[in-house]
């Protein structure tokens, strides 16, 4: 003789049958991420100020020659 196995089911209540449809319907709602370049090139303002400043020591002889004319 066999011996038949009954399985009783539980019954669905609709809370649960909502909640399985509204996880089916998150999930393809998944987010994308695109990175796309810009359409005007990048532009980058600096304003910068050099100076610069030359210091030359000069002997007395040489100063002397320097401003002499007739080298020149």
């Amino acid at each position: 003789m066999k011996k038949e196995h009954s399985v009783k089911r539980l019954p669905m209540l609709p809370s649960t049958i909502s909640a399985m449809i509204a996880l089916l319907a998150l999930t393809g709602c998944t987010p994308t991420i695109k990175i796309e370049p810009p359409d005007k090139p990048i532009v980058i303002n600096l304003n910068v100020k050099i100076e610069h400043e030359i210091s030359i020591k000069i002997d007395k002889e040489l100063d002397e020659l320097l401003t002499n004319d007739e080298l020149f």
